[in-house]
């Protein structure tokens, strides 16, 4: 797996300022698309798949889609025609109030690849709502000599609708008195003022009742109307005055309901009930009604409920003065709200992709925006997330973000993360909120299998029975899930040639000695095994996992075979072949320890269970021989005398250290005789015919035999030279710490009297663990014989030539 350390420290923080743009600021790169409200739903607005350029296979594979601030779903785009059409009734007055004209801006997200467009879409205004008056009785008190031409303000109508559609002029009933007129404030607002045409008379008429009606502009027009009572007065010289007729005050919007905002005063010149006067807020919009109260005896203006600069920052209010005749003033408070920083940034996730796959170079995990509703530094913000993380963040189009991987993940370094993002403002004290978003990183199979060892080594007795459980090989896979579900196999064994050219013995095949569970990863023997035809063997074994590609590991696997004791000793001297039984020469004149034979033997087992013993099993007289326990040397126990018979037979017992131990047993034939080979010892005073004859007899037939030996032995050297380096492979492979033969030479030399030093040269062929193994004596050496002066033993040494084969079990 490859991870890119890209820099020396990641900057792992963005530190982004974002102001908020006024509406009127920001630009859009799509639109602005127009459409009527209350439109139907489904309603085509425009093909979004052409003005963008795109076609529209490109549209749904790039997961184009429109978003609307708050998560609001006004249009929906269809990926199979490109259209962009209406998601529900747009009503005007909800979205926008008062404000006009009505943009709405939305963004176009197209996330592979990640690209995201302004838009914009203006909602048109209809004639769907009627002037309605805020009071819809008003009374005037008038004096009759009040002078032609003086203006009464009445209280305005207010209509929804926007533009031509809103409030556009005012009538009245038909009156001899009073006619009205159509102001407009300097906030664009209508209102009408009744204008007296004709003196009043008091004595003639006491009121007078007019209908006052108002007229929006929209085709058909719409309109509302209220009653107008004028009650007539009498003489009222002085009307009230306030002291400002402009009062301007500035309120932070986090102040309590209750708050005192300003005081407002007026005086009146007048005395007694005229002079007398009271504060009212003059044609209150519903808005105003609900949030300022004023005292009518002090002026004092509250608040009754609290501000919020984000929904309205200012309000203009006319306070209107009142006399106990009738007369009154009027006044305008222009009161600003100021920002605090009472609203904490938020983050409104548009798109988020989890689980990730590991390895992936850069990716987009997810697309937020970040908004703040205060204004100035209060609606500044810095967008953070953990510095310890793979992760960081990249300022897109105005106040979006996205979040990107550092590097490729590796899912066994870190399966899930955990990320927060912090967003606060520059206010005083400053405000942050947080969102927090899991990443978990999908598996792919990118690590093989691991076995917990390179090399493993078993053991297993020898005859074992088929289907004993060997052991077990262990892997493990760092992945997950199939990736990491592991299946066990024999692999194949090197090839012949392999093996020839590392100088190693070709074994079976491994499929035909053990098997392994695929699931588990037990080795089983397949059948029962010889430890004398095959000590130790190696195979392969591998682990695959079911990902794809499947990866895979493999670990060498040895099998030592234990030696069990089921090899009885083999004799390899005397022979014992069913012929004419060996019959040893003694010298009647031997003494006690005189070497009578060497009984060699061999056990096909190894270790302790080839370690043999020598033992005296019967002999014709118990007391005259010996064997010794670990060379097999058999000797003599006491001098001859003349009393022991001339012939003995005697049975040594072999028998090796296994547990339980096994056994062989020999049969020697010893022959008593006077003077054969001991041409020191003394001859009898007047030897007769008859003995002379049987000294000759015995040494003629000696040197025949010695002739027919020295013939077999020459041939049998010729045909060792040939297989010279196979006779040294095998007996290296006697010559271990526990072999069961050294290949030094076994001495049957004399410490007796017997002039005759027999020298046993033993080794095994290279077959030798085989049931059929064959034993065979080393190259022969021409026997010679010479003479030494008086008192000096004549010294023959016979090296045996190859002899039959033997096999054993």
């Amino acid at each position: 797996m490859e991870i890119g350390w890209v820099h020396n420290q990641v900057q792992r923080q963005a530190l982004v300022l974002f102001i908020l743009l006024s509406m009127s600021g920001v630009g859009s790169d799509l639109g602005p698309y127009s459409v009527v409200e209350e439109t139907e739903r489904g309603s085509f607005v425009a093909n979004l798949g052409k003005d963008l350029g795109l076609g529209l296979t490109e549209l749904s594979t790039r997961r184009t889609r429109v978003i609307f601030p708050g998560d609001k779903e006004h249009l929906h785009l269809s990926t199979k025609t490109g259209d962009l059409l209406i998601n529900e009734k747009l009503d005007r007055e909800k979205l926008c109030g008062p404000t006009e004209p009505c943009v709405v801006h939305f963004q176009v997200l197209m996330e592979k690849p990640f690209e995201i467009v302004q838009a914009e879409l203006k909602v048109k205004d209809i004639n769907d709502h009627a002037p309605v008056f805020s009071e819809r009785k008003m009374t005037l008190k008038i004096p009759e000599n009040s002078p032609l031409g003086t203006a009464f303000p009445l209280s305005n109508a207010v209509d929804l609708d926007v533009g031509s559609n809103d409030v556009d002029n005012y009538k009245i009933s038909s009156s001899s008195h009073f006619r009205v007129l159509t102001r407009r404030r300097s906030d664009g607002r209508k209102y009408p003022e009744l204008v007296l045409d004709k003196e009043l008379d008091r004595e003639e008429e006491l009121e007078i009742s007019l209908t006052l009606i108002a007229l929006d502009g929209g085709s058909p027009p719409r309109f509302g109307t209220a009653q107008v009572y004028i009650e007539v007065v009498d003489i009222n010289d002085n009307a009230p005055e306030f002291e400002q007729l402009l009062y301007k005050q500035q309120i932070p919007e986090n102040s309590p309901i209750g708050s005192m905002v300003v005081t407002v005063s007026a005086r009146d010149l007048d005395s007694g009930v005229n002079g007398k006067i009271s504060y009212t807020l003059f044609q209150p919009s519903e808005d105003i009604s609900k949030t300022l109260e004023v005292n009518p005896v002090t002026g004092e203006i509250q608040l009754r409920k609290q501000l919020d600069f984000e929904t309205v920052p200012y309000y203009e209010a006319d306070i209107k003065v009142t006399d106990g005749g009738g007369l009154s003033g009027k006044c305008t408070l222009m009161l600003e709200v100021v920002d605090v920083n009472d609203n904490p940034p938020e983050v409104t996730l548009t798109t988020f992709t989890s689980p990730i796959p590991e390895n992936s170079p850069e990716v987009v995990v997810a697309v937020f925006s970040v908004s703040d509703k205060d204004s100035g530094d209060n609606g500044k913000t810095i967008c953070t997330i953990q510095d310890d993380l793979p992760f960081h963040l990249k300022p897109s189009v105005k106040n979006f973000y996205t979040l990107v991987t550092d590097k490729p993940l590796d899912r066994e370094e870190r399966a899930e993360y955990t990320i927060v993002i912090t967003v606060s403002d520059l206010g005083s004290p400053r405000l942050q909120s947080q969102h927090q978003v899991t990443v978990r990183v999908s598996d792919v199979n990118d690590n093989a299998p691991a076995f917990s060892q390179r090399a493993y080594t078993l053991r297993v007795r020898e005859n074992n029975s088929p289907g004993l459980a060997l052991g077990s090989v262990r892997a493990w896979d760092a992945d997950e899930g199939a990736n990491a579900q592991l299946s066990y196999s024999l692999l194949p064994s090197p090839s012949p040639s392999a093996s020839a050219s590392t100088g190693r013995p070709q074994q079976p095949a491994p499929g035909a000695l053990v098997s392994i569970d695929a699931d588990s990863g037990q080795l089983f023997a397949l059948r029962a095994l010889d430890f004398e035809a095959l000590q130790a063997f190696e195979f392969l074994v591998g682990a695959t996992d079911r990902g794809s590609p499947a990866l895979s590991s493999q670990a060498r696997v040895r099998v030592l075979v234990l030696d069990a004791n089921d090899n009885a000793p083999f004799v390899l001297h005397p022979l014992q072949n069913g012929s004419a039984p060996c019959t040893e020469l003694l010298p009647r004149a031997a003494g006690a320890g005189y070497l009578v034979s060497k009984v060699v033997a061999v056990d096909g087992d190894a270790g302790q269970n080839a370690w043999l013993s020598f033992q005296l099993l019967k002999a014709t007289e118990p007391g005259l021989f010996g064997v010794w326990a670990h060379s097999g040397e058999v000797r003599t126990a006491r001098a001859l005398s003349e009393r022991d018979a001339p012939r003995h037979r005697l049975v040594v017992l072999v028998r090796d250290n296994g547990d339980p131990p096994l056994s062989a047993s020999v049969t020697l034939h010893v022959l008593l005789v006077d003077g054969f080979s001991q041409p020191y010892l003394p001859l009898p005073a007047a030897p007769d015919a008859a003995a002379r004859l049987t000294v000759y007899l015995v040494v003629a037939l000696a040197a025949v035999s010695s002739l027919f030996l020295c013939s077999l032995l020459a041939f049998v050297a010729a045909r060792l030279c040939r297989r010279a380096g196979r006779t040294e492979a095998a007996a290296g492979a006697l010559a271990g710490p526990e072999g069961h033969f050294p290949g030094h030479l076994l001495d049957a030399g004399g410490a007796g009297t017997l002039s005759h030093s027999y020298q046993y040269e033993v080794c095994l062929t290279a077959g030798t663990r085989n049931s059929d193994s064959e034993f065979k004596f080393l190259k022969p050496t021409i026997p010679s014989v010479h003479a030494q002066g008086p008192g000096e033993n004549i010294e023959e040494n016979l090296t045996f030539g190859e002899s039959p084969a033997f096999n054993f079990h």
